[in-house]
């Protein structure tokens, strides 16, 4: 086409040198294109900007946000100017080859930007859908990206050298074991990716312990290398996806999805306060609204169990007898069923567990009926207050270490009102003086 121009000028008078229609030439591609490029981005593009902004529809929104028409615009450019060069240039002429390369390379970058914007889209939009959630599509993409790098450097490569992809990929074979080695951690964390999510063991959301990396909080990423997890301290803990895989972890979505999140905490009683209910003790009970009920039906259980057997009750280790141990277990058992914060359709007990050095372990094994932490832990607190005041109501005394204050009890004073700070200051600036 340069050539035909240069014979058509000079049929018509007008002497051109070879630079000089070279120089028209290029000036008439780069005029050309600069008309495509305000084409393109000044009406095209504007108009299909203000329809996905006014599209309540969210495909339209996510691709446009992520800039895919611009970059696929930008490689539309180098394709009319790769052509444009076919068309305008001589095919022997070095200035061709150069803008054909320059352009074939610049087709492909947009290509790949192209590719990455419409994956980063596809990832948008299933980060909005309950059902794609579950599916590790960041991890995914990220390999999707890799290998798109890959096959875009080797044509790239093989553009630059003027050989064929085929000898490129050939000669990339005897490097297969590096290859294998400096992208094993990507290799590892897809197939990991895909094992958690065929599985269903992780999602983004989920509650996550893994002590050995430090991880205790919600998962916020699940990549293609990394799951990030923000602890609760607000800190971020990194973890190597196939570790997930490679080790345990626990997931609390299962106590998430229950409805409701477990109580199993004990509290220590004296051994030495475990008795007999006195007939006192138990005219006493009987006015507690949760008890009545209980002690009712327990006495005339051991009323008519003593008699058949026809025991002597004056020996108080002949029979059956009532304890205050296991009535205030009863007590906490009705107490929890008529508890409004408790969830009656999961496990509920009340257990007393092995006796040691430490006192009686009586356990309480409950489910609240909310899993927010903050209200679970105010209703756990609650109900072992209410545990500690109505201990005393029942003869029983929780079990603790001696302090400094027992020990100075000990020594001061021993009548109950000598074991006040007061009276243990007096009595010990008595003993000074003498």
């Amino acid at each position: 086409m340069q050539q035909k121009i240069t014979e058509w000028l000079q049929n018509h008078g007008v002497e051109f040198s070879d630079m000089t229609a070279l120089a028209s030439v290029l000036g008439l591609i780069v005029l050309i294109s600069v008309v495509v490029h305000l084409i393109l981005h000044r009406v095209v593009l504007r108009f299909v900007e203000n329809r996905a902004r006014q599209s309540k529809k969210l495909w339209k929104r996510s691709l446009f946000e992520n800039k895919l028409f611009n970059r696929f615009a930008l490689m539309i450019q180098g394709i009319i100017i790769y052509i444009q060069a076919g068309l305008w240039l001589m095919p022997e002429s070095i200035v061709l080859n150069w803008i054909q390369t320059i352009t074939l390379l610049w087709i492909q970058l947009f290509a790949l930007l192209t590719i990455f914007s419409f994956l980063d889209a596809l990832y948008l939009m299933g980060q909005k859908k309950t059902e794609a959630k579950a599916l590790p599509l960041k991890g995914i993409f990220q390999s999707i990206k890799i290998l798109a790098v890959l096959v875009v450097a080797i044509l790239a490569i093989s553009i630059l050298a003027g050989k064929s992809p085929i000898l490129i990929l050939s000669g990339l074979g005897a490097m297969t074991a590096v290859v294998m080695l400096v992208f094993k951690d990507p290799i590892l964390g897809l197939v990991a990716g895909i094992q958690l999510s065929a599985n269903d063991m992780l999602e983004v959301g989920d509650w996550l312990e893994m002590p050995q990396y430090g991880a205790d909080g919600d998962v916020i990423e699940i990549g293609l290398t990394t799951v990030k997890v923000q602890n609760w301290d607000k800190t971020i803990t990194t973890i190597p996806t196939y570790a997930l895989i490679s080790n345990s972890f626990k997931n609390w979505r299962g106590m998430m999805e229950s409805g409701g999140r477990r109580i199993k905490r004990s509290v220590l009683i004296d051994s030495s306060t475990v008795e007999f209910l006195t007939d006192e003790a138990i005219e006493k009970l009987s006015k507690s609204k949760l008890l009545a009920p209980y002690l009712q039906q327990k006495l005339d259980e051991v009323k008519k169990y003593n008699e058949e057997n026809g025991l002597d009750m004056s020996l108080r280790i002949n029979g059956r007898r009532l304890t205050n141990l296991g009535t205030f277990r009863a007590y906490l058992l009705n107490y929890l069923k008529n508890h409004p914060q408790i969830h009656q359709e999961l496990t509920l007990m009340v257990r007393q567990m092995e006796a040691a050095a430490s006192g009686i372990p009586l356990e309480i094994y409950a489910f609240t009926k909310t899993t927010d932490w903050a209200k679970y832990e105010g209703i756990q607190s609650d109900i072992f207050d209410h545990i500690f005041a109505v201990l005393p109501e029942f003869g029983l005394r929780v079990h603790q270490s001696p302090t400094g204050y027992d020990v100075r009890s000990l020594a001061f004073g021993r009548e109950e009102g000598a074991y006040s700070q007061p009276a243990i200051r007096a009595e010990a600036e008595q003993n000074k003086s003498c």
